[in-house]
């Protein structure tokens, strides 16, 4: 018994819907459990990131999209401490298609560890919070998604407002969302304040690049103020930097119809070029001041010379006014990819009670003469309970003293009455049956007696007497047993 009242109990844990340890706010009515791997086992990082914008791939293979607004807006971050909330930023967001990219703030990344978060949603009145001038650190000068449609200058992410001075090329599907396909002109960004460039002073320009071709020498960007000059292309589809001439090449090519990550950074007297994350070349030299403008995807108009215009994609164009990390580095390329092995995603969880989840929505379609039904079949139910308890009760007590009973009677002998004037043994063996039948029998000896029998030698008479009278208390015994059992076989099956 004690076993199917443990089978019941886990059965309704099961169903009801699952009590988180704690909760942000009661108006999210779901969230999903999302890591920062960056044990061996995800990313395979081991130094610390820091503050790290942190690209969340949603689809259909790890969310539903059920439950939350059409456009995402409902959407909020929060850190393990069910506290802290994370700005972000919806790069797109498509419900239909079970797709979404979205940029978390993540303020501190440690290395060799794994780090949760919780992505709460399911908040029809929640307002838009997404804010890309807030996701990214105010180290980044300019940011392009090229999350635009074509024709249109690309938009600047960061609070400095690069947006680029015109538009080029076409949009396409790139490693992040949209990526822009380069027609041979350049994208001019603008001689901005915030774009300027200080003699040695620290840079890092990061990006994907897809090479459709790998002829000749491209130019990926360039800057020029007279006499100084700044190139980052490919020749033949090595990568290369160039200041004032000074070159060094990448030891790893790019290879023709593959995204690949290409950054390089300034610092000091040190130019370092990075493939996927990797250096593969490094220049001596101090990079020269600049307030000009800047040419991404091919040479500015006004430079004569024998340098092809970039022949491929870009996406994820970054601008940075520090020396982005090496281990940034390798992150950014690692993870922004769609076989990214940083972010882990977890189940999606629903706020207790009966108001939310399935269960909610269930209880909620429930008509008023249902509920009826339902409210008798519960009563039924804990009616079961306590029959079946008790049954159990009665059985285990029966059970007991009828084994006592035995042990007792074993030492009778001939002495068929000895234990019939026992008050102490009467007591303990009252919830016997082999007891009470064992009274009968004596006291329709004893009343024969009285009525001057011989009970000597017991006749045929006398037994089937006793008999008669032990088959009145086995009855009553029985009745007892079986009593309330249709009762219970009819809430067992759920009524009529």
């Amino acid at each position: 018994m004690q076993r199917l009242l443990l089978s019941l109990f886990i059965c309704l844990g099961l169903v009801l819907p699952a009590t988180a340890n704690a909760w942000w706010q009661d108006d999210w009515h779901y969230r999903k459990q999302i890591s920062v791997d960056t044990t061996p086992q995800g990313a395979a990082i081991n130094q610390a990131l820091g503050r790290t914008a942190l690209l969340v791939r949603l689809h259909t293979g790890n969310f539903t999209f059920d439950g939350v607004k059409d456009d995402g807006s409902d959407l909020r971050f929060v850190g393990a401490d069910d506290k802290t909330v994370f700005n972000h930023q919806i790069e797109s967001f498509d419900p239909l298609m079970g797709m979404a990219l979205i940029w978390v703030d993540v303020p501190k990344v440690e290395g060799a560890q794994r780090q949760d978060l919780w992505m709460y949603y399911g908040n029809q009145k929640a307002p838009a919070t997404a804010n890309g001038q807030l996701t990214f650190d105010p180290n980044y000068t300019a940011l392009y998604h090229f999350d635009g449609a074509s024709g249109t200058p690309p938009r600047d992410t960061t609070a400095y407002a690069n947006t680029a001075l015109n538009a080029t090329g076409s949009s396409i599907d790139g490693v992040v969302g949209r990526a822009l396909q380069f027609s041979g002109q350049p994208l001019l960004l603008p001689a901005s304040p915030s774009l300027q460039h200080a003699a040695g002073g620290a840079f890092t320009f990061s990006a994907w690049l897809r090479l459709d071709q790998a002829s000749g020498e491209q130019i990926v960007l360039a800057r020029r103020e007279a006499p100084h000059s700044l190139l980052l292309g490919l020749n033949q589809g090595m990568p290369f930097v160039e200041v004032d001439g000074q070159r060094a090449v990448s030891t790893q090519p790019l290879n023709p119809g593959q995204w690949q990550h290409l950054a390089f950074t300034a610092e000091g007297e040190k130019v370092t070029l990075y493939v996927n994350g990797r250096e593969t070349a490094s220049l001596a030299v101090a990079m020269p001041a600049f307030n000009t403008q800047l040419a991404i995807g091919a040479d500015l108009p006004e430079a004569a010379g024998p340098h092809l215009p970039f022949a491929g994609a870009m996406d994820e164009l970054r601008l940075s006014k520090v020396a982005r990390p090496a281990t940034v580095l390798l992150a950014d390329a690692s993870a922004q990819g769609a076989e990214s092995k940083l972010v882990a995603y977890g189940v999606d969880e629903e706020q207790s009670g009966f108001g939310f989840g399935s269960l909610g929505f269930l209880l909620n379609a429930v008509p008023v003469d249902a509920w009826v039904i339902i409210l008798v079949l519960v009563a039924m139910m804990f009616q079961s309970w306590v029959i079946m308890i008790r049954k159990n009760r009665m059985v285990s007590r029966v059970s007991s003293a009828n084994e006592a009973f035995r042990e007792q009677f074993a030492q009778i002998g001939t002495r068929l009455e000895m234990f019939y004037d026992d008050n102490v043994l009467a007591e303990r063996l009252t919830h016997s049956s082999l007891w009470r039948l064992y009274c009968v029998a004596v006291k329709e000896i004893r009343t024969r007696r009285a009525q001057g029998a011989d009970t000597s030698s017991v006749s045929a008479a006398t037994i089937e007497a006793i008999r008669c009278s032990m088959d009145g208390v086995r009855t009553r015994e029985n009745h007892s047993l079986r009593s309330k059992l249709s009762t219970l076989s009819n809430a067992i099956a759920g009524g009529p």
